[in-house]
């Protein structure tokens, strides 16, 4: 949705657009931050987007491309010239140029690439051979960088001379003569320091850094954990290769955030924005899981046929059905929540999979206990004693059984180098169906001195 601040400035563009006045039109949007130039540019029209786009700046330009979704941006190239192009390749920085190209189809990208200067060519390829989850793929070459041997005055004299396409400029890599990563500093403490000092003087060696396959969720925990605005990215032998920085990691975190709600709710994750999402592609994200979760209710109607004849005979069993197998759904769902948050942000690491689960065992306990009381008195008033004990029991079972189940599940999943969001509440909430009937029916046996046969 536009701002009224753009929709009230679209008159006067297209009378720009239309008159060709493309200088006057440049100036009108110079003040205005990226994002509300990429939306104005979305809702122009297909001739009219081509000539705004035409008439800014190229760097400016590559700066609100950059803000538009991959699918958008997929679209637009195709609009755009093989000039264009050229230019907007040129214009974008190393990992947004390294992001569009991933996400255009192969041929697009071919032709695409066949665009760059050597220079650029080479940087992407070398890019764009990280795995495709990896850090590599996120980083740029693009940082300020000195010798640990240069003057404080040599290096503040390199920094104005080399550093002004970086990506940030308030921290400044040290290296040795090879490339390998020393240390970090902060540009203050190199400008505040004696011009005739060695930089190696100011050096403590104490700095983090990324290798470039590691996985991007550990540059989202990394940022978030020092609380930095960027992070060096080496390779094996610790030589510089590129910084991440935070606005690619908050990107990465939405992206991770918006595919565990998806396997949350058990939809395949999408790969694009809803809005730009046809029902099509929606039913088949979602009529997957669906259809599973149809064969897995089949073990809870298994259940019921089983004991049948035991609902006709005490028919007053039914009455807690729902409650029950409603209640263990709910309970592996929370703690099963929990888990996977806990997980995916690094407070709970893998290896302490005993220790969640002890706590958790006592956290089922005193839920179970708490429940399993207040269900008794319900089946005491509806049944007598016997279905009181039935239900509370059972209840007091099912909770035990579903709060653990969901906080195995998750640390299963992990172990098995699978995305614990996995663990969503449709399927907790269905295998717990069929286990809390089991269970209820088996406790109803037992108490009331039924066959299992």
């Amino acid at each position: 949705m536009l701002s009224t601040h753009i929709e009230a400035s679209k008159p006067r563009i297209r009378r720009l657009i239309e008159q060709h006045k493309w200088r006057e039109l440049a100036t009108f949007v110079k003040d205005w931050p990226d994002p509300e130039a990429a939306d104005l540019l979305l809702d122009l029209e297909k001739n009219e987007r081509v000539l705004f786009y035409r008439s800014l700046p190229r760097k400016r330009a590559a700066d609100i491309f950059a803000h538009l979704d991959p699918e958008h941006q997929d679209s637009f190239v195709k609009e755009l010239s093989e000039e264009d192009n050229r230019h907007l390749l040129a214009n974008l920085s190393p990992d947004d140029r390294t992001a569009l190209l991933e996400e255009l189809p192969a041929k697009v990208t071919q032709r695409m690439m066949k665009l760059l200067s050597s220079d650029d060519l080479k940087e992407v390829r070398q890019l764009l051979g990280y795995p495709e989850e990896s850090i590599g793929r996120l980083m740029t070459p693009d940082y300020i960088e000195v010798r640990a041997d240069m003057s404080v005055q040599e290096a503040i004299d390199h920094i104005r001379e080399t550093g002004r396409d970086s990506e940030t400029f308030n921290i400044v890599y040290v290296t040795d003569e090879q490339g390998k990563l020393l240390d970090s500093l902060r540009l203050r403490r190199l400008i505040m320091a004696d011009p005739a000092a060695k930089v190696e003087t100011l050096m403590d060696f104490k700095y983090v850094s990324l290798t470039a396959f590691e996985d991007r969720e550990y540059a989202v925990q990394m940022i978030q954990r020092y609380d930095l605005n960027a992070l060096p990215v080496v390779d094996s032998d610790g030589v510089l290769l590129g910084i991440v920085t935070v606005d690619d990691v908050l990107d990465v975190a939405e992206e991770e955030v918006t595919e565990d709600f998806h396997k949350s709710a058990a939809v395949a994750p999408l790969d694009r924005p809803y809005s730009l999402a046809s029902p099509g592609f929606l039913y088949r994200k979602r009529v997957g899981w669906l259809s599973a979760l149809i064969f897995v209710n089949l073990l809870s109607a298994a259940v019921i046929m089983r004991y049948e004849e035991y609902l006709e005979t005490f028919a007053v069993l039914a009455v807690f059905l729902t409650l029950l197998i409603a209640s263990g759904g709910n309970t592996g769902a929370q703690s099963a929540t929990l888990m996977v948050r806990a997980l995916a942000t690094g407070d709970l690491q893998l290896r302490l999979w005993g220790r969640a689960i002890a706590k958790e065992l006592l956290v089922g306990l005193m839920l179970g206990v708490t429940t399993g009381i207040l269900t008794f008195l319900l089946g005491l008033a509806r049944g007598g004693t016997e279905i009181g004990m039935v239900v509370g029991l059972s209840m007091f079972c099912i909770v035990m059984v579903a709060n653990l189940f969901g906080v195995i599940l998750p640390f299963t999943l992990t172990r098995l180098k699978m995305d614990p969001a996995v663990a969503s509440s449709p399927l907790i909430t269905t295998l717990m169906d069929a286990i809390g009937l089991l269970i209820y029916f088996s406790i109803a046996a037992m108490i009331l001195d039924l066959s299992v046969n």
